[in-house]
């Protein structure tokens, strides 16, 4: 957990496959940027499209997304000189994390962050997950 002005905080990274149940987390504390997480969510798995917002554009893990065999779908950042294109189309499709994100928020121990451990808390973010699968 991570410390802020409004007090203990932690980030969910999530990873969902293209119907929008989730195949892998990681905690971290609120203070950590997205692209920190970024190739530990992918490493060992097939790729074929990996979708992220700007926040996950770096030229490491276009590298690291190409050298898998998979396609990038992420727009470039404002402060890149070049931007890289994107299909705009299947860019469309991130929504699925969104509404994963949206999903897990109707747990009520997920979204007002009752467990006072990272290990609980990640532990309840995984049944919920599988709760996910069965629907």
């Amino acid at each position: 957990m991570g410390r802020s002005r409004g007090g203990l905080s932690c980030k969910i990274h999530v990873l969902v496959d293209g119907l929008g149940n989730p195949l892998r987390f990681i905690l971290t504390a609120g203070q950590v940027a997205d692209i920190a997480q970024a190739i530990d969510l992918l490493k060992g798995l097939s790729l074929s499209k990996v979708l992220a917002d700007k926040a996950y554009d770096s030229n490491e893990l276009r590298a690291f997304i190409a050298g898998a065999g998979g396609e990038t779908v992420i727009p470039s950042k404002r402060s890149r000189t070049v931007t890289i294109p994107h299909d705009r189309e299947i860019y469309k499709e991130r929504h699925l994390v969104e509404c994963f994100i949206n999903k897990i928020k109707h747990f009520r121990r997920i979204a007002t962050r009752y467990e006072k451990t990272a290990l609980s808390f990640y532990s309840m973010l995984c049944l919920c997950g599988a709760m996910i699968w069965m629907r």
